[in-house]
This record gives structure tokens, C-alpha cells and sequence, in this order.
């Protein structure tokens, strides 16, 4: 018989974690009154409430597209290991931000490499504990963080972050189905910590080797209480259509379906919808969110393709027709990304682009 798990109470540093039904409430108005949000390519993004600072995926390496082969998406083997552009990854730190212990939380939705590669090499330069998959924490072992720095989450434990922001995890699901390209898309998880390389320290970063998917994906549902009013955003980095309303198993044990998890994250937060999705998946997957979610605006992610060097910036505008219309109709507000690490500015009163000019500059992009 297949069985739910739900985490038990923990505590990691600063931040408190419990299933839906038990973390405490905090005080009225104790929230940021907005949050910073910064598109920085493909999933990767940045989130400031206040002095705290949230980093989501964080891939900036860009790994060869030739290395990889196999499988049905030619993602599943490589010919090499690879490491972490530690360089560009701490370039990247330093235009962000001036002290890297602004850095708090690091966040990966899933664990294939152009999303977890580089997550270790963060967590390494910032002390920052990392939130994810299994699969996540094990890549994080195999390359020095200590154990006790990363936290694994199955889906359906609830948050806090900081003071006035919540985080409720939701188990998730991966682009792709099992026909065309199994090992991208069924939920699996590393069994152990993988073994780096041992000649130059790197891992395989094949989505049938080193960086499975781990176990599908995690959305995270955010919620702030802030002095002037409550906002919130809902974050997914990947989403097949095919069975987003099929339960999630993994060895055994049965997760949920991601839409009967979204709609009991939503529930327990209170909302009837949320002011922001940052999401992917275009039309097909919208058209099964949006009655569920009900955004009031939605900003694109990992639509830019996973090759072209980070420090080249956006290799194409972003254009998706079907997906526009279709938010037009449901009266969702759609925010274009032009560049990588444009910012908009979420609070009670809704989203709107602010300038991000220093950080473009010391990354060599036009502002």
C-alpha cells in the first residue's frame, strides 16, 4: 500500500518549519511592505524582502550542450564531469549584493542541472542553507556543504521564512511525459551521495546520472503579511500538462497530485488567488493553473534556452502568442522580460518594473 509522508517539525537556522496545519502565525504587519524580484535567466531568481535575501535555482554555469547525450531528450548521459564556473558564480554575488550573508535562503524547484549545478557553489560562498529535493541535498554532500546545511522537503511543509513571509512547499511535477522522454520527466531521486570525479572533483550532470529531477518538482507558495496590506507569488520552474492532476510517486509513497497540492496550499493560506505567478509551461499549463491560482499578473521563466553564455544575455526576445491570449482573456497582467536581471517590485498594491541599472552595469548589460 502506498502511504503519505508529511515532514515532522524542524528547525533550520533561522528559518521554522512545519506541515500546513502547524506553524506558529506571526505578528499583524511584520512583513516587508514589498519584495524586490530579479529575472537572472532561465529559473534563476532573486528575491529581497527587506535585508533578507532568497535565491531560487541559480544555474549560471551553462554546461555544453555537446556533452550531453541519450534518452528522449538527449539530456540523459555525459562524455565528462563537470564543475561549478565558481568565478562567474560569485560575479553574479557580487553584483547582487555587497555582503554575501544578505544571501538567507537558497531554493532549488528541482534537481537537474540547470537548476541545482550550481546550488552548492552558493551555499559555499554565502552560508546560506539550501531548501530542496533529496537529490539536491545528496548533489550538495558530494560537494563539501555539510549535511546538517541542507534540508529536504517532500511537499506540503509550510515556511518561515522571515519575519512576515511565509513559504508553503507543493509537490510538483516535471515538463515532459513518460512516453517521449522518461528521464526528464518521472519523478526520481538519488539513492546516495553522487561520487565526484577523481581527477577533477565534478559530477555527471546527465538527468539520468548526477541530476535527476528528484522526484519531480517543488513550487513554493509565498505569502507576506505587510504593513500595508498581504501580497503573495507562486513560483514553478517546470510543469507537464499530461498529468498535473496525476498523484506524484516515489518509491512507494504517494505525494499528491500538483494541482490537489496546489489547491491545499492555497487553502490553507487563505487566498482565493495570488497577485504574482512566476511560472513556465505556457498555454497548455496555464490553461489548467490559472482557475486554480487566479494570478493577477504572470512573469515568464525559462524560456531562453539552457546554452548561451549568461554573460552574453537574452539570445532572443520573448514571444509566445498563445499564452498571451490567453491571459489577455483571463484579465492576467503578462510581464515581458527584455534582459536578464530586470527587476519588478511586488506589493499590496499590485507588480510593477523598477529599475535595476547598477547590477546590469557591473554584469555588462545594457540597462
Amino acid at each position: 500500500m502506498m502511504r503519505a509522508t508529511r515532514s515532522l517539525f524542524v528547525t533550520v537556522g533561522l528559518l521554522s518549519m512545519a506541515p500546513f496545519a502547524a506553524a506558529a502565525p506571526s505578528a499583524a504587519g511584520s512583513g516587508p511592505a514589498s519584495v524586490d524580484i530579479t529575472w537572472m535567466s532561465i529559473s534563476n531568481v532573486y528575491y529581497e524582502l527587506g535585508s533578507f535575501g532568497v535565491l531560487t535555482d541559480g544555474y549560471f554555469t551553462r554546461l555544453q550542450a555537446q556533452n550531453f547525450f541519450g534518452g528522449g531528450g538527449g539530456l540523459a548521459q555525459t562524455r565528462s564531469a563537470s564543475t561549478p564556473d565558481a568565478a562567474l558564480v560569485k560575479r553574479v554575488l557580487g553584483a547582487i549584493t555587497g555582503d554575501a550573508s544578505t544571501i538567507g535562503l537558497l531554493l532549488t524547484g528541482h534537481s537537474h542541472f540547470d537548476h541545482a549545478f550550481d546550488t552548492a557553489t552558493w551555499s559555499a560562498l554565502t552560508g546560506a542553507p539550501i531548501i530542496g529535493a533529496r537529490s539536491t541535498c545528496l548533489q550538495a554532500q558530494a560537494q563539501a556543504i555539510p549535511v546538517d546545511r541542507c534540508t529536504t522537503v517532500v511537499g506540503g511543509e509550510k515556511i518561515a521564512v522571515t519575519g512576515g513571509v511565509t513559504m508553503r512547499v507543493i509537490r510538483w511535477n516535471h515538463s515532459g511525459d513518460h512516453l517521449g522522454n522518461p528521464e526528464q520527466h518521472d519523478p526520481v531521486e538519488l539513492a546516495a551521495v553522487p561520487v565526484p570525479d577523481p581527477a577533477t572533483g565534478g559530477l555527471h550532470a546527465g538527468v539520468a546520472e548526477d541530476f535527476p529531477n528528484g522526484g519531480g518538482g517543488r513550487a513554493f507558495l509565498f505569502t507576506v503579511d505587510a504593513p500595508g496590506g498581504p501580497f503573495s507569488w507562486f513560483f514553478q520552474n517546470s510543469a507537464s500538462p499530461s498529468d498535473l492532476n496525476a498523484a506524484i510517486v516515489v518509491d512507494g509513497t504517494n505525494y499528491g497530485a500538483p494541482l490537489v497540492n496546489l489547491k491545499a496550499a492555497l487553502q490553507d493560506a487563505g487566498l482565493a488567488g495570488v497577485d504574482l505567478w512566476i511560472g513556465s509551461g505556457g498555454a497548455q499549463v496555464a490553461q489548467l493553473v490559472l482557475p486554480i491560482l487566479k494570478p493577477k499578473a504572470y512573469l515568464p521563466v525559462h524560456w531562453d534556452g539552457l546554452w548561451g553564455a549568461f554573460l552574453s544575455g537574452v539570445p532572443s526576445k520573448y514571444n509566445d502568442s498563445s499564452l498571451a491570449s490567453l491571459l489577455s482573456r483571463a484579465g492576467v497582467k503578462l510581464l515581458k522580460p527584455v534582459q536578464y536581471m530586470d527587476k519588478w517590485r511586488l506589493d499590496a498594491s499590485g507588480v510593477k518594473s523598477v529599475p535595476n541599472v547598477a547590477v546590469k552595469q557591473a554584469l555588462g548589460f545594457s540597462p
